[in-house]
């Protein structure tokens, strides 16, 4: 009986150990969650792309609204604003022809922005980065209609990498 419950009393001091590093709460410790708002201007495009600009806007503010480290503000101004600039957007192929190999089957699209994070009030720059996002794209015999479906992905996974930079602080 006595081994059973040292190896217990081991046991429960082995599993708690493993959780000794982890909290509850925001990855950032400088912000409460909902304690500051956010603004997050509308994104400019230095690209080809049409409404590229605006999917990636309404992406970022549709996670930031979800992830809830900070609430959106709407009304007025933020006491975060956030502002940006897509600065590139290209296609690298991935898969080719069996036939023809110069001709790409499948495409990885690539979208890259200059993101600036500015406190409202202080002035200080909390973040100011390039930031990347992609997607695949199956090109089949309309790139340009591929391309088109494949915008809000792009401007999603952009989004998802921008939130994750703000919300996680690692500025």
């Amino acid at each position: 009986m006595r081994p059973l419950i040292l190896l217990a009393i081991c046991a429960a001091a082995i599993l708690s150990a493993g959780c000794a590093g982890y909290h509850l709460g925001p990855v950032n410790p400088g912000v409460v969650a909902g304690d500051k708002s956010i603004q997050i201007v509308p994104f400019n495009s230095q690209t080809l792309q049409p409404r590229l600009g605006e999917a990636v806007t309404q992406a970022l503010r549709e996670r930031m609204q979800t992830d809830g480290t900070y609430h959106l503000a709407t009304g007025g101004p933020g006491d975060v604003v956030v502002t940006g600039v897509i600065t590139d957007y290209h296609r690298e192929g991935v898969s080719f022809l069996r036939t023809d190999i110069s001709t790409a089957e499948n495409y990885r699209v690539v979208i890259t922005a200059h993101v600036t994070a500015r406190d409202r009030a202080t002035g200080r720059v909390l973040l100011d980065k390039k930031v990347k996002g992609y997607t695949l794209v199956q090109a089949g015999t309309d790139l340009a209609d591929a391309d088109r479906q494949s915008s809000p992905l792009l401007a999603e996974d952009l989004a998802r990498n921008i939130a994750e930079l703000l919300t996680e602080g690692a500025w």
